[in-house]
């Protein structure tokens, strides 16, 4: 439950307490009393640096604090009117900061105090610049409720963000049949990271993205997509402003971007996309299906290598929730209807085990044996089919790693380059599984051959199901399908 209230700074007490007296017409600490909460000090002393004209803005406030049992763990969004930039082509817009993911108060109260030297509660607030429109009086509360909406998820996952992020919403975040439904994150253009007594607070802007944007940050980076919004001024411009209204994304805005940026970016740098939740499945071509028992595999041995445990995170991440493709939104999105508040459709931990949960079924127990296969035969639905170039040229060729995760079936396939270490298949022997999860290893020189061979599958308007790709020295086989193979088991 939320209110708007004309601000002057956050209450110093509870739910019912009076303004703060950070309403004075100074600025810096002078203005602050000493009652005043240190961490609200700091972060609402670099507000008052940026807007000295506007000490009393419009704040959404939580009525029921979340330390005090609400749902809301932002305590307050303050909204300020920014004049915007002429000579840089910067529009006027509202500016929203957040309070409370930071440690405001340092009493344990919320977060677990620290020391000073490191971050303060999560590290950062939340910050969001919203176009405004010809005759808007006042700034719209929605991106105060869209900026809960992440808080809680930072919250219940403790997973925290970086610059450089993407929000998968798969929703409008106005609620309107605006095509902004996806988030980046970036560091924000004006406010400076402040030292409170609890650690240090940086400033994310959260900036309003298309499904076509949100997916190029995903093949390639956010970082990338982010600069390239910075070059489109109906985009974002210099300031990454988000214009709901914005009806083209910058691919159609400029078509050259895809091709000359984005696709070079992948080719030079990588793709950032370590894996998918899709439509696929294997099988083990070197063994009847009848036998279960799997006496030709080979074992390697009940303790397989384990992958470096950068690459075990990413492949957690995959295996424990997928990223894009047919997969639930990373982020739930906003629900104007929301009981009480409440929100239980969380995204996992990135702190939780390997052998956790529902992950269990995937990356099974340490006793399960790992087996070396001969013979394997790939199965994709045409949309993950189309993303094995971007896994070959922009992950293997860079010396990464890239899953898939069967959405319809217990099912993984990780691909690995030679460059990752501690997978548990080898150049020796290239395809392993380790219960449902299939690892295969290819080396440049046949990934660079694969590349040539499924040239067509760029062409999807030209595609004719089901395709079939075979590599017989290499004893693979991939079969792009129809959907329905996956949907209905029967086929």
């Amino acid at each position: 439950m939320e209110g708007v209230r004309p601000g002057g700074g956050p209450p110093v007490g509870g739910p019912g307490s009076g303004s703060g007296s950070g309403s004075g017409s100074g600025s810096g600490s002078g203005s602050f009393p000493s009652l005043f909460p240190p961490g609200l000090h700091g972060i609402y002393g670099e507000c008052r640096r940026l807007y000295p004209d506007q000490p009393n803005p419009l704040q959404v406030t939580a009525i029921i604090k979340y330390w005090l049992g609400g749902p809301d763990p932002l305590d307050y969004v303050s909204m300020y009117r920014n004049l915007g930039n002429p000579a840089l082509n910067v529009p006027e817009h509202w500016h929203y900061v957040s309070f409370g993911l930071s440690d405001l108060y340092g009493d344990n109260r919320v977060h677990e105090f620290t020391g000073t030297d490191g971050p303060s509660g999560f590290g950062f607030e939340l910050t969001f610049r919203l176009k405004r429109e010809t005759g808007e009086s006042a700034p719209p509360t929605w991106p105060a409720e869209l900026m809960q909406g992440l808080a809680r998820y930072v919250f219940q996952s403790e997973n925290t963000f970086c610059s450089g992020d993407h929000v998968s919403w798969h929703n409008p975040l106005d609620n309107s049949e605006s095509r902004i439904q996806h988030m980046l994150l970036t560091e924000d253009p004006q406010m400076q990271p402040v030292q409170t007594p609890f650690g240090v607070v940086t400033f994310l802007q959260i900036v309003g993205v298309c499904t076509e944007e949100l997916h190029a940050a995903q093949q390639w980076n956010g970082q990338g997509i982010l600069e390239l919004l910075r070059t489109v001024p109906v985009a974002g411009g210099p300031w990454l402003i988000t214009d709901m209204r914005r009806g083209e994304t910058i691919f159609e805005i400029d078509p050259h971007l895809q091709q000359e940026r984005v696709d070079k970016g992948i080719e030079t740098d990588g793709s950032n996309l370590s894996g998918v939740s899709a439509k696929c499945a294997w099988d083990d071509l070197s063994r009847p299906p009848e036998d279960d028992e799997d006496s030709r595999s080979i074992c390697i041995g009940t303790q397989p290598r384990r992958l470096s445990g950068k690459d075990t995170e990413q492949i957690r991440e995959t295996l424990r929730r997928g990223l894009e493709i047919n997969s639930k939104p990373v982020l739930p999105p906003i629900n104007a209807q929301r009981q009480n508040g409440l929100n239980h459709d969380r995204a996992p931990s990135r702190k939780d085990s390997l052998e956790s949960e529902s992950s269990a079924a995937i990356i099974p127990h340490e006793l399960i044996r790992t087996r070396q296969l001969e013979s394997v035969h790939l199965k994709f639905n045409q949309e993950s089919g189309a993303l094995i170039p971007l896994c070959l040229r922009g992950r293997l060729l860079h010396g990464r790693h890239f899953t898939y995760k069967s959405i319809t079936g217990d099912t993984a396939i990780t691909f690995v380059s030679t460059g990752v270490e501690g997978a548990f298949a080898t150049e020796e022997h290239p395809y392993a599984a380790h219960g449902p999860w299939l690892q295969i290893l290819l080396t440049e020189e046949f990934v660079e051959r694969m590349l040539e061979d499924l040239e067509d599958l760029n062409s999807p308007e030209e595609f004719k199901l089901p395709k079939e790709y075979s590599w017989p020295e290499k004893k693979l086989k991939v079969s792009i399908l129809p959907d329905a193979v996956f949907d209905n088991p029967l086929h």
